[in-house]
C-alpha cells in the first residue's frame, strides 16, 4: 500500500471513529437518566429536605416509581423508534432523543411535584428507548467492516461513561446542579451530532442515492468515484431486504425465529432478573443501608457515595475490557462465566444484609464487604450479561426480520427492567434486603443453566450458519 492510500485508509478510519464517538454521546445521556435515581433518591429523603425540589418527603412508593418509570418509557418506544427510523431517517430519530432528554431535566429543574417527576422520568425513558433501538442500527451502516466491531462496543461503554458522570457529581452537589450537569449532554450531543451524515443504508433505500455518496465520501474520505463500488453493493442488498422483508407475525414463525427468539428474550429475561436495573437505581440508597446514615469518610463525604462511585468506576473500566476479548473466548463462555460470578457476588452481598438485619457484631467488621460483592457483580455483569444479550441478539435473526425482532427482544427487556426496579424496593420491605438479593442470585443461576443447555457458541460464525444451527441442520 502506497503513502497515500495509508493516509486514505487512516482518514476514513478517524472519520469513521469520530462519528461513532459523537453519536455514542447519547448513550452517555442514557446512562445519565438510568442512573439518575441513585443520587436524586437519598435527597429526597427527610434528612435531606434543605436539598430537594419538594415541599415534603417522598415516600418509599414514589421512589420505586420515580425509579422505575425509564424502563417504562423505554419499553414502549423501540416500538415507535424502528419505525420512525425508516421514515424520517437514523439521524433524525436520534437527534430527537436528545429532545426528550432536554425536556426532561427541564420538568426536573421546574418541579415542585412528584407527578411532575413522574413525568420527567418516563419522558427519559423514551429518549432511552429512542438511544438503544437506533444508534446500534446507525453504527452498523454507517461503520466499514474494520472498525464495526470497535464501533458497536461504544453504547455500552459510554453508557457506563453515563452512570459514573451521576455518580460523582450527584452526591457532592445540590439537586439543581445535577440537573443542570445532566441537561448538558444532550445539548452537546444534538449540537455536534447535527453535522454528521445520514445513513447511507437508509438514503439508499429512499433512492437518494447522490447523498448516500456524500455520506460515504465524508465516512471513508474517499473520492466519489471510490465509493461507487460499495453504494452498488448496497443497492442490491436493500432491494433484496425490501423484497422479503417480514412483519412482526413473522418474528414468530418458523423453527430460526422461534429458537432466535427463545435465545435472544431469555438472556433478556435472565439479564434484567439479575437484579442490575435496581442496583444501578438504588446503588447510593444500597450502600447507605450498608454504612449507615452518618457513615462518614477521611475526605467528609458519605461513604455510600465515594462507593458508588468505586462500583461506577469499575462498570465502566470492565466494560472497556470486554470487546477486547469477547472474540477470543466466545459469547457462552462469557456468559456462564457471568452468571457464575454473578450468583457469589449476590450471594455475599444477601449474607451481609442478613448479618445486619440480625444484629450481629460481626457486621462491624464487615465494612468492607458490600463494595466488593458489588465491584464483583458489576465486573462479572459487564464481562456477559451486559452486553452480549444485546450481541447475541443481532447476530441470530436474519435481515428481513432483524428490526421487528429487535425491538420484540427490547421492548421484553425493559418491561421485566421496569416490573424489577419498581418491585425492588416493595420486596426489599417486605422480605428483607437479603432476601431480595438472593432471589436475584437464584434466577442469575436460572440464566446459568438456561446458558448451559440453550445459547449456542456463535464465534465465528457466519450469518448463514447460525441460521443452520437455529434450523438444527
Amino acid at each position: 500500500m502506497s503513502s497515500d492510500e495509508e493516509n486514505s485508509a487512516k482518514k476514513a478510519s478517524n472519520k469513521e471513529v469520530l462519528t461513532g464517538v459523537i453519536v455514542s454521546i447519547a448513550s452517555v445521556a442514557a446512562g445519565t437518566a438510568i442512573a439518575w435515581s441513585s443520587p436524586v433518591n437519598p435527597k429526597l429523603s427527610e434528612d435531606t429536605l434543605h436539598d430537594t425540589p419538594l415541599d415534603r418527603v417522598a415516600t418509599e412508593i414514589e421512589k420505586s416509581w420515580i425509579g422505575s418509570l425509564v424502563a417504562l418509557g423505554a419499553f414502549i418506544t423501540p416500538f415507535i423508534a424502528g419505525p420512525l427510523s425508516d421514515k424520517i431517517g437514523r439521524k433524525w430519530t436520534l437527534l430527537s432523543s436528545a429532545i426528550f432528554f432536554i425536556l426532561s431535566f427541564i420538568l426536573l429543574l421546574t418541579t415542585r411535584s412528584v407527578t411532575q417527576i413522574y413525568i420527567a422520568r418516563l419522558i427519559q425513558g423514551f429518549g432511552v428507548g429512542f438511544v438503544m433501538t437506533v444508534q446500534p442500527m446507525y453504527i452498523g451502516e454507517i461503520a466499514s467492516d474494520a472498525v464495526r466491531g470497535a464501533l458497536g462496543s461504544l453504547m455500552q461503554l459510554f453508557i457506563t461513561v453515563g452512570i459514573l458522570y451521576v455518580y460523582v457529581i450527584g452526591p457532592y452537589n445540590t439537586y439543581y446542579e445535577l440537573q443542570w450537569a445532566c441537561l448538558a449532554i444532550p445539548i452537546v450531543f444534538f449540537a455536534t451530532f447535527f453535522f454528521m451524515p445520514e445513513s447511507p443504508n437508509y438514503l439508499i433505500s429512499r433512492g437518494r442515492k447522490d447523498d448516500a455518496t456524500k455520506a460515504l465520501v465524508f465516512l471513508r474520505g474517499k473520492k466519489p468515484e471510490e465509493v461507487q463500488e460499495e453504494i452498488s453493493v448496497l443497492e442490491k442488498n436493500i432491494q433484496l431486504a425490501m423484497e422479503k422483508a417480514g412483519s412482526y407475525v413473522d418474528v414468530f414463525r418458523g423453527k430460526a425465529n422461534t429458537k432466535a427468539l427463545t435465545i435472544s428474550v431469555g438472556l433478556c429475561v435472565f439479564q434484567q432478573l439479575s437484579g442490575i436495573n435496581a442496583v444501578l437505581f438504588y446503588t447510593q440508597d444500597i450502600f447507605l443501608k450498608a454504612v449507615g446514615k452518618s457513615g462518614e469518610s477521611t475526605h467528609g463525604a458519605p461513604d455510600s457515595a465515594l462507593s458508588t462511585i468505586i462500583v461506577g468506576a469499575v462498570m465502566m473500566g470492565a466494560s472497556g475490557v470486554t470487546p477486547l476479548i469477547v472474540d477470543r473466548l466466545g459469547r457462552k463462555v462469557l456468559l456462564l462465566f457471568s452468571a457464575a460470578g454473578i450468583v457469589v457476588a449476590l450471594g455475599f452481598l444477601g449474607l451481609f444484609f442478613m448479618l445486619d438485619a440480625h444484629n450481629y457484631e460481626i457486621v462491624q467488621s464487615l465494612g468492607w464487604l458490600p463494595v466488593t460483592a458489588l465491584i464483583v457483580f458489576v465486573i462479572v455483569y459487564c464481562f456477559g450479561f451486559g452486553p452480549l444479550p444485546w450481541a447475541v441478539m443481532g447476530e441470530m435473526f436474519s435481515a428481513e426480520i432483524k428490526s421487528k425482532a429487535s425491538a420484540v427482544v427490547a421492548g421484553s427487556c425493559w418491561f421485566l427492567g421496569f416490573c424489577v426496579t419498581l418491585g425492588f424496593e416493595p420486596l426489599d420491605t417486605a422480605l428483607g434486603t437479603h432476601w431480595a438479593f438472593w432471589l436475584f442470585g437464584i434466577c442469575s443461576a436460572g440464566g446459568f443453566i438456561f446458558v448451559l443447555l440453550i445459547v449456542f457458541e456463535t464465534k465465528g460464525l457466519t450469518s448463514q450458519q447460525i441460521q443452520d444451527k437455529l434450523n438444527g441442520l
